[in-house]
């Protein structure tokens, strides 16, 4: 019988299942009972009245979540638009640019694989050029991320997409002083914020980027299929929805035509998006330092979950403690075991799950030709789980 160690004492407000260390609360959050409670209630409404829901109930509270997700983020509200998930929102941008043969887009050889797909599709298309910018690895300074991106800039770079967190190795990127830079020389910076809300401080006013999506599914902990898409005030008039339905066809200038053309683009449940003030207050309260306590707390735990496991791996950190937030990976030793796509299970976290019911994240990732595990540190996560973890990959590795 597998000795399973405990939660934190804030467990109890989520679903989670006992018998498992969950520890991927990355790749899809993990939405608290409180949530879902509201978002049953929604439900019930809507179906209650489906028109009355749609028409009147469900407009009044989306304007209400977009007034206070935008707050949330320090974002002009006018430009802020809710999509399905942040790989929607990168499809989004991606699919609304006039590109020309000449062109180029930046990736870096650490973006989540769907939207360098997405890339590499539009670029095809055109005739346009994908460019991957390969980072030093191990990471030593953010200085060498900044260089490396700049460096592969050129006269036709049309725009670049940056992550904030890095998806397959949980690496905290300078994205702010990146999209500075960037925008100084005439490139549009496509801000990958997937793991963006919750687990960083966001100031989308400051920053300026002129494109931003990510998710409030996973660090906000919302119901599945909650994101946002904010455009600049200078790039508004270029981005059109993935779906073109009914708004195309009504006037309005282009602060109205984003709200008619985004916020109903054809049938679907739209109570993801509008528990997003619910889930910021209610998670928010969990720490007595709100969301800024939230995120020290994930941070710290993060980083005491990697020295944990390299403790028992002894494979290099693949960057400093200062560039690490909620998530944190570490390299897996080298062995004989064939490097898988995204959408194929890798066979060690297969291993994990099935005899120690562990849920981790381990990848396997071609660009690097190597194989990651990542962890994720949330509020419901004690440090006990990660310390049974590294005990069994003592055993297994």
């Amino acid at each position: 019988m597998v000795n399973i160690p405990s939660r934190s004492k804030l467990g109890k407000y989520w679903n989670l299942r006992e018998s498992t260390v969950f520890l991927n609360h990355g790749s899809f959050g993990a939405c608290p009972k409180e949530i879902l409670a509201y978002q049953r209630q929604l439900r019930d409404q809507l179906e209650a009245d489906p028109i009355n829901f749609l028409d009147v109930k469900a407009k009044e509270l989306w304007a209400e979540s977009i007034e206070i997700f935008s707050e949330f983020i320090n974002a002009d509200k006018n430009g802020l638009v809710f999509v399905p998930n942040a790989t929607s929102g990168v499809n989004t941008i991606l699919r609304s640019l006039d590109l020309r043969h000449s062109d180029e887009i930046l990736v870096l050889d650490h973006a989540y694989q769907a939207c360098w797909n997405a890339v590499d599709y539009v670029t095809k298309k055109s005739g346009a050029k994908t460019t991957v910018v390969t980072l030093p690895f191990p990471i030593t300074s953010p200085e060498e991320i900044i260089e490396s991106i700049l460096n592969s800039v050129t006269k036709n770079t049309k725009l670049a997409l940056i992550d904030t967190v890095t998806s397959p190795t949980g690496i905290r990127l300078p994205f702010e002083i990146i999209v500075k830079e960037l925008q100084s020389r005439g490139v549009d910076v496509l801000l990958d914020a997937a793991h963006g809300p919750g687990i960083v401080p966001l100031n989308l006013n400051k920053l300026q980027a002129a494109y931003v999506t990510g998710n409030a599914h996973k660090w906000l902990c919302t119901p599945k299929g909650s994101a946002f898409l904010h455009i600049r005030e200078d790039r508004r008039a270029l981005i059109r929805p993935l779906s073109i339905s009914h708004g195309a066809s009504v006037d309005g200038n282009i602060n109205e035509k984003i709200r008619l053309e985004f916020d109903w683009t054809g049938t679907q449940d739209p109570t993801p998006w509008l528990c997003i003030p619910k889930s910021i207050e209610f998670v928010g309260s969990l720490s007595d330092k709100g969301w800024e306590g939230i995120m020290n707390h994930n941070t710290n735990l993060a980083i005491s979950a990697r020295n944990t496991i390299l403790e028992i791996l002894q494979t290099p950190k693949l960057c400093p403690d200062s560039m690490i937030v909620g998530l944190s990976a570490v390299l897996l030793p080298n062995s004989n075991v064939p490097l898988t796509s995204a959408l194929e299970a890798d066979p060690f976290h297969t291993l994990l799950y099935e005899k120690y019911n562990i849920q981790v994240p381990v990848f396997a990732w071609p660009h690097h030709n190597r194989r990651y595990l990542r962890t994720a540190s949330f509020l419901y996560n004690s440090l006990e789980e990660y310390q049974y973890l590294a005990e069994v990959l003592e055993k297994e590795i």
